[in-house]
C-alpha cells in the first residue's frame, strides 16, 4: 500500500486497514532506516522541507534558508534544471544537510531541490470579482498573497481566456478549488498537467476524474500499481481531448519524495484525514501523536492549511509541532531577500535582487544600517517585504544594510 494514498478518507474496513498499515510503517520506520533514523537520535546531518518558495539567499522554504549554490535542482519531471529558474511563490522540496542557527535565523545546505506546478494549461474562464480562474476544469483562487510573474502586467488583470498558465498552489481537497501561491506564464512545450485527487476510477475503461475532468490512462506505459481512488497524482497531459478526455502521457506521484531526516518542515494542505494526530500533508503521511499541536489542535481538519516540524522516517513526518496556518499569518510572514542590487531605479524607487523586483517608495520603509541614498548596484542588502496590489512586486517594510 502507498503510504501516499492509504490515509485518503476510506469506508470503516479500509479505515481499519489503514491504521494497522501507519502503524506498521511507523514501527519499521523507527526501528531501522539508516544512521539518520531519529531512533538512533539522529546524526544531525540531514534536512527536508516541502512548501513555497518566500524568499532567497539562497533559497527560502519554510523559514529555512538552503545554501542552493552546489544543489541539483530539477523539476518534478525528472529533468535537470537551473537555481535560475527557482522563483517566488514556487512549490519545491529540498533536500539537505543540517541545520544550524548563529542567530539570524535557521540555515542548512541544500543537495536536491525539486519544483513543479500543480496546474499548467489554458485559462478557460476568469472571474475578476471572485479572483479565480478555470484551468483544464479546475478552480484556482488568487489571493493578495499569490505572486503574480512580472510579465503578467498588472497581475490577475494581465491574464486572458486562453492564456497558457503555470499555477503553484495548494489543494483543498474538501472544495477542490486550489488556491494559487504563484501564477506565471508558460508555453507549456512538455504538455499541461494536473496535480490532484484521484477519484471514479474505471479500471476496464482506464479513466479517472480529478476535479470532475476526464482523464484516459490508456495509453500511458506505465501505470503506479498503487493507482486507486484518493491517491493524490501528478498528470501530464497532451494539449486536445478526445471524446471528451484529456489523454494522459504520464503518470507520477504527486506528493514529494520524503527520505530520513533529521528535520523536516512541511507547508500546505490536509489532503488526507483521519484525526488530529493522523493525517498527511500535500500527500507526505504526518505522525502527530507525541506533538505540540497549536491551540490544542482546533482546525487540523480536512483542507487546513498547516505547518508541520518534525523529523521523518520510511516516508512518514513524526511531527513534534503541528500549526494552522491561516491567510493572515502566511501574509504577515511575507518575502525576504539576501543579496547583491543588481539594478536599480532611484526614480521609480526599485531595485532588483535575485531576479525579484523590490519597492522602497514608501515612506514607511525601515532602513537599518544605512539610509536609501546608500542603495546601488552591488550593494548587499536583506529585505522583508510584502506583495504589491497586483502580487508582481516585494514591497518593502524593512531593508537592511550587510557587510
Amino acid at each position: 500500500m502507498n503510504l501516499r494514498s492509504f490515509l485518503a478518507p476510506p469506508s470503516s474496513a479500509r479505515l481499519l486497514i489503514a491504521q494497522v498499515a501507519f502503524a506498521a510503517v511507523l514501527v519499521a520506520g523507527c526501528g531501522g532506516g539508516g544512521s539518520s533514523s531519529p531512533s538512533s537520535g539522529g546524526t544531525g546531518l540531514s534536512s527536508f522541507a516541502a512548501g513555497p518558495i518566500t524568499g532567497f539567499g539562497s533559497v527560502i522554504v519554510n523559514g529555512v534558508r538552503f545554501d542552493d549554490s552546489s544543489a541539483h535542482v530539477s523539476n518534478d519531471d525528472g529533468s535537470a534544471s537551473s537555481k535560475d529558474n527557482l522563483k517566488l511563490g514556487m512549490t519545491a522540496e529540498v533536500h539537505g544537510g543540517a541545520i544550524s542557527d548563529d542567530g539570524t535565523g535557521p540555515k542548512a545546505t541544500a543537495t536536491d531541490i525539486t519544483f513543479g506546478a500543480a496546474l499548467v494549461g489554458p485559462v478557460t474562464a476568469l472571474d475578476a470579482t471572485a479572483k479565480s480562474l478555470v484551468i483544464l476544469g479546475q478552480t484556482v483562487l488568487v489571493l493578495d498573497t499569490t505572486v503574480f510573474d512580472e510579465r503578467l502586467v498588472g497581475g490577475f488583470a494581465g491574464i486572458t481566456a486562453g492564456m497558457l498558465v503555470e499555477v503553484h498552489g495548494q489543494l483543498d481537497p474538501t472544495t477542490g478549488v486550489y488556491t494559487a501561491t504563484r501564477v506565471g506564464t508558460t508555453m507549456a512545450l512538455a504538455g499541461y498537467k494536473i496535480r490532484g485527487i484521484v477519484a471514479n476510477l474505471d479500471t476496464t475503461a482506464m479513466t479517472f476524474t480529478m476535479g470532475g475532468t476526464l482523464i484516459s490512462y490508456a495509453g500511458v506505459t506505465s501505470v503506479p500499481s498503487d493507482l486507486a481512488n484518493g491517491l493524490l497524482l501528478a498528470v501530464r497531459l497532451q494539449t486536445t481531448q478526445v471524446a471528451g478526455a484529456w489523454v494522459a502521457t504520464r503518470l507520477g506521484a504527486g506528493a514529494p519524495h520524503v527520505g530520513d531526516a533529521d528535520a523536516a518542515h512541511l507547508e500546505g494542505s490536509i489532503t488526507a484525514f483521519t484525526s488530529t494526530t493522523q493525517f498527511s500533508v500535500n500527500g507526505i503521511p504526518v505522525d502527530a501523536s507525541k506533538a505540540e499541536l497549536e491551540g490544542g489542535g482546533a482546525g487540523i481538519v480536512l483542507g487546513a492549511q498547516v505547518e508541520v516540524k518534525g523529523t521523518s522516517s520510511g516516508g512518514v513526518v513524526i511531527a513534534t509541532h503541528v500549526s494552522v496556518e491561516t491567510h493572515e499569518t502566511v501574509r504577515a510572514a511575507g518575502f525576504e531577500l539576501h543579496g547583491a542590487i543588481t539594478a536599480i531605479d532611484t526614480t521609480a524607487q526599485t531595485f532588483q535582487v535575485r531576479g525579484v523586483t523590490v519597492s522602497y517608495a514608501s515612506p514607511n520603509v525601515v532602513f537599518a544600517h544605512g539610509t536609501a541614498a546608500q542603495l546601488a548596484v552591488g550593494v548587499p542588502v536583506v529585505v522583508h517585504g510584502t506583495l504589491s496590489a497586483d502580487g508582481t512586486t516585494v514591497q518593502a517594510t524593512r531593508i537592511a544594510f550587510e557587510g
